[in-house]
């Protein structure tokens, strides 16, 4: 009990201690929460003793940083001012004596401008604007005064023999005749020699190298300064006389449907196959070398550069095509064919480089008249086709061919068609301009069948002239013979076939029988016994047998005949030794027929009755010509001799 009195009394003293501390903490409490207030208070008012002292050194140093800021911004404009200066003073100097000091100036003026632009804050700045937009204004009227200038102290006509010099060597004039580009009718055989050397073509030089990046450099300029069509002015001023004066000095000349058809024929036919190479050497030297030309004065302006050459070559592709086309139009004639299709042709062949040439939408409508001139000269090709079977068939040319040899409306025919074999690969172009069906050979054949029947018929109707049947059938023999050997030696063989050719063959064997039936039929008569071995006829001496002397024949007709006989084969030879049968072969062929039912006719019948006139006064009289005369003088048929000629 005492023990936890005890312990009870220790644990109060304990509390009274602690309540103690306790009570003085909280009084160091107080008082340090005292000081620091007071401490507090003093700080406050030491910061506002000294704002104005913070606030001052702020705007000092905040007054520092502006006069920076402001420093440099004066230096800047002041080196602007620095730079429009010097520029002022190079562009007031013009681009002439330096320029590329000129382009470096305008350069700097329009960075000047830009800096103005955006600095408008500067009170100057507006006025500063306007002296820099009126100075560049001045210089970019220079530089156009220098890009004029500059393009027109180089931009000279192309003399012809520069233009010859780009030419594969088989298309350049010969030296015999520099003047003359075209051996007339040989220039599409020409055209095919040359077409082999596409790649021989050597580029023109229409400016000098070292001229083109200074013309561009100027161009550049203007582009930036929106003088686009001051430029493209400028361009196509100076340029288009140049292109067409180069073509005037080569020969061309712009003609119209009415200037073509007062021309004769052989002026006409010289000036297409100049034309023919005045197209060429137009397409592949003279605009090829333009197109350089724009390509790198105008690189970068895509748009702009199509523009400047479209309208540059559009008048010398319209003089050039102006003669073409007024030839397309002209009144169609047979002759034309070949030069139609010498001009389609060389149309053709430059396809592929106008489209390249004359590419972008600002040379649409160059191609459009190119290539319908193309069309249209294909056009006229083919209806001059149907025109020319269409003549054949009624040529009513009265040329008389007296001799019945070859008519010169057959080797005219035969000719032609000839020369369109030289043209297969042209036709066949030209048929796909109007035919889907892909048939091209087929058409040529079928055209070639219907103008070799043309032929027949209107041969037909002149060979119904001759008063003589002998001599109809010579002709029609002829000129028969004439188109089957004609086409057997050329390349219409393999197109018409054997069939054509055996058919016509048979034809021709036809006419020769029918020549041996009208010419000789009447004569051998003359050499039948008939009517000669009848009993007894009247009086005088008579034979029989195998000549013997009897009552077989009266020798008054056996004179009779004889007589006929010598009468008729003198008319025969006579005419016969005017009339012709060209061919060497067919005219051998044609006397040995004959001689081959003469001559043994002839022979039987000198056997049998030539004793009866034999032994009676004047022999000679009657029987005039051995077998051996009469083969003799068959030898001289068909030779086309004039009356006045002496025999052999």
């Amino acid at each position: 009990m005492v023990v936890a009195v005890s312990g009870m009394d220790s644990l109060g003293e304990r509390a009274a201690k602690m309540k103690e501390a306790l009570q003085k903490s909280q009084t160091i409490t107080d008082s340090v929460v005292s000081i620091l207030g007071s401490f507090d208070s003093r700080l406050s008012v030491l910061e506002t003793a000294m704002r104005p002292t913070q606030i001052r050194t702020h705007a000092i140093r905040k007054a520092h940083e502006n006069i920076d800021k402001t420093l440099k911004a004066a230096e800047v404009i002041l080196t602007q001012f620095d730079a429009s200066r010097q520029a002022e003073a190079k562009i007031l100097k013009g681009p002439h004596e330096d320029l590329e000091s000129y382009l470096e100036a305008i350069e700097q003026l329009r960075s000047n401008i830009h800096f103005f632009s955006g600095n408008k804050g500067f009170k100057s700045s507006d006025g500063v604007l306007n002296n820099a937009n009126s100075l560049l204004a001045k210089a970019i009227s220079k530089l156009e005064d220098e890009f004029k200038q500059l393009l027109a102290s180089y931009s000279k006509p192309v003399e012809p023999d520069r233009l010859f010099e780009c030419l594969p060597e088989s298309l350049r004039p010969s030296s015999e005749s520099p003047g003359n580009l075209s051996s007339g009718k040989n220039h599409h055989h020409e055209h095919q020699n040359g077409a082999s050397e596409t790649g021989g073509f050597k580029h023109l030089t229409l400016i000098p190298p070292r001229i083109l990046p200074l013309l561009h450099d100027l161009a550049q300029q203007m582009v930036q300064a929106g003088n686009q069509q001051q430029l493209l002015r400028i361009y196509r001023d100076t340029r288009s006389s140049v292109m067409d004066e180069s073509l005037r000095k080569l020969g061309v000349e712009k003609l119209s449907k009415e200037d073509v058809q007062k021309m004769q024929w052989e002026v006409l036919e010289a000036k297409i196959g100049n034309w023919i190479h005045f197209m060429r050497i137009a397409v592949k030297v003279l605009f090829v070398g333009e197109r350089r030309v724009c390509n790198q004065i105008f690189e970068g302006f895509d748009t702009l550069l199509d523009q400047c050459f479209a309208e540059c070559t559009a008048s010398s592709v319209s003089m050039l095509l102006s003669f073409g086309d007024a030839i397309a139009r002209s009144k169609r004639s047979p002759e034309k064919l070949f030069v139609l299709l010498d001009m389609y042709e060389i149309m053709r062949e430059l396809h592929s480089e106008i489209e390249a040439v004359f590419g972008g939408k600002a040379c649409n409508e160059i191609r459009e008249s190119t290539f319908g001139l193309t069309k249209r000269l294909a056009q006229t090709a083919q209806e001059t086709f149907g025109d020319f079977e269409e003549a054949v068939e009624k040529d009513a040319t009265k040329t008389a061919v007296l001799d019945g040899t070859v008519h010169p409306l057959t080797s005219y025919v035969i000719n032609y068609v000839k020369f369109l074999f030289d043209y297969q690969s042209t036709l066949k172009q030209l048929f796909q301009e109007f035919e889907s069906s892909g048939e091209t050979s087929s058409q040529l054949a079928t055209i070639t069948m219907q103008i070799m029947q043309a032929l027949q018929t209107n041969l037909d109707g002149k060979s119904k002239q001759y008063r003589d049947p002998a001599l109809t059938q010579l002709f029609l023999m002829n000129n028969i013979h004439y188109m089957v050997r004609s086409v057997r030696r050329s390349e219409a063989k393999d197109l018409l076939g054997d069939d054509w050719v055996q058919r016509h063959r048979r034809v021709v064997q036809q006419h020769a029988n029918q020549y041996k039936r009208n010419a000789w039929s009447k004569i051998l008569q003359c050499l039948s016994t008939q009517g000669l071995t009848s009993s007894s006829v009247g009086g005088g001496s008579a034979v029989s047998g195998e000549g013997g002397s009897g009552s077989g024949a009266s020798r008054g007709l056996i004179k009779d005949r004889f007589k006929t006989f010598n009468i008729q084969f003198e008319e025969l030879h006579q005419k016969q030794s005017q009339w012709t049968v060209p061919d060497t072969e067919l005219r051998e062929s044609l006397r040995l027929a004959v001689a081959e039912v003469l001559l043994p006719a002839y022979r039987s019948f000198i056997k049998r009755f030539g004793p009866l006139v034999e032994s009676g006064k004047n022999p000679q009289k009657f029987i005039r010509y051995t077998a051996e005369d009469l083969e003799r003088m068959l030898g001289e048929f068909f030779e086309g001799k004039t009356l006045n000629e002496p025999r052999r």
